[in-house]
């Protein structure tokens, strides 16, 4: 489009990464980077004061949890404190942080009013939730439709005319507790039902029926189905997270929010079931998981993606390291992982593949289906396989349980 654009982030080392034309995620090219630096069209900074510089402001930092599932706002407390100090006239603001509803009026306006300035008027604020499904070879940035809110409706007008300059489609509404609520809806829908299809895995599994079947079968009806894959847990920054935020919230309206709590308590403990998966897989060899040689395939939180934000592969290799398992792992794309939020004492590094050492293992956990990664000669070679994604479907042998 030809925007000159300034990428601001405390972490030196993106920084760095991105003023010399590398990309460090996996899906966005580095030659797409290269090609903006080398036209002076983006640059990269640890310098807050630069801010003045820019005419519109997109915030897209991490929205966590705390330990005790409340929602941890101190990136988006600090950013804009920061942004509030360089705060000058006709600037607009775009919070795309996944948060609950009234975080951008009530957080953020009250802020940047501070500075004697009128939203509206002086500046305009706006929340636009990101949406985004790495890896995904159809939808991106460009085609996947919109949603802005502002706080007055000069505010959505200033956002609509921003993001249509680079997006095809632009949903507005009426507000922006109306465009927070709307991501949240989103993500919960996917968590819920995951959770139901993650419960009638299990039972399907004590009943000695193939879950994925089923829901191949189900997915036959052109209508009133949607399906939903079960697996080791969710994964990723958004759908394990962005729940307890409309829930946390709901307590400030004396309201509970059940079906929330509950796909969050069945989700949280699919790690659980896959380590018992594996105890009864290693039973059935007269094999204890103390001591076992385990090995994971993939600890990325989708396939074909190098994002190990809240990885189910991650926490089932902790667990399985502290039953004193003796645990490595292969991801073709996340060559090691240390100092992460949830394991700071957690580092490791992605062994290579090959016939001669996939034996030496007790177990094999497919934990995430990365498309390269030939299934048929990992069973083949193993000698016993712990699935999780059904990615060994179609393919017959007593060495599988499907978990």
């Amino acid at each position: 489009v030809g925007f000159n654009v300034i990428g601001f982030d405390i972490d030196c080392k993106k920084v760095k990464f991105l003023n010399n034309g590398r990309s460090y995620i996996k899906y966005v090219p580095s030659e797409k980077v290269k090609d903006a630096i080398s036209k002076g069209l983006l640059t990269a900074t640890t310098d807050y004061s630069k801010l003045k510089e820019v005419d519109c402001i997109i915030i897209c930092v991490p929205t966590p949890l705390k330990k005790n599932r409340e929602p941890d706002l101190s990136y988006i407390e600090n950013t804009s404190n920061h942004i509030a100090t360089y705060l000058r006239k006709n600037q607009a603001i775009s919070l795309e942080s996944t948060t609950y509803p009234g975080t951008t009026r009530e957080i953020l306006l009250p802020k940047f009013e501070k500075k004697g300035l009128k939203v509206g008027r002086d500046f305009y604020l706006i929340y636009s939730p990101e949406r985004e499904d790495p890896g995904n070879p159809v939808y991106n940035t460009k085609n996947i439709p919109k949603v802005v809110g502002g706080i007055t409706n000069k505010c959505t007008k200033l956002g609509q005319a921003l993001y249509s300059q680079i997006i095809d489609k632009i949903v507005t509404v009426s507000s922006v507790e109306i465009a927070e609520f709307t991501k949240l809806l989103e993500n919960i829908f996917r968590a819920v039902n995951i959770a139901l299809v993650n419960e009638l895995k299990v039972l399907s599994h004590k009943m000695g029926i193939d879950i994925w079947e089923v829901i191949d079968a189900s997915s036959t009806k052109p209508f009133g189905f949607m399906p939903f894959y079960p697996g080791p847990g969710l994964g990723g920054h958004c759908i394990p997270i962005d729940p307890y935020y409309l829930s946390w919230k709901a307590k400030e309206y004396d309201f509970e929010t059940r079906f929330i709590e509950l796909a969050g308590e069945i989700n949280t403990n699919m790690p659980d079931y896959v380590i018992s998966k594996i105890c009864d897989g290693l039973n059935k060899h007269r094999k204890c998981l103390n001591g076992s040689r385990i090995l994971v395939l993939g600890v990325a939180y989708k396939k074909d993606t190098d994002d190990i934000r809240e990885s189910p592969g991650i926490k089932i290799i902790n667990i399985l390291k502290n039953n004193n398992a003796l645990v490595e792992y292969h991801d073709p794309y996340v060559k090691s992982f240390s100092g992460l939020r949830h394991y700071p004492n957690l580092t490791m590094r992605s062994i290579s593949l090959n016939e001669k050492n996939i034996k030496n293992y007790d177990c094999v956990v497919i934990i995430t289906d990365h498309s390269s990664l030939d299934y048929k000669w990992i069973v083949e070679n193993s000698t016993l396989v712990i699935d999780t994604r059904n990615a060994t479907k179609g393919i017959k042998s007593n060495k599988i349980i499907k978990a």
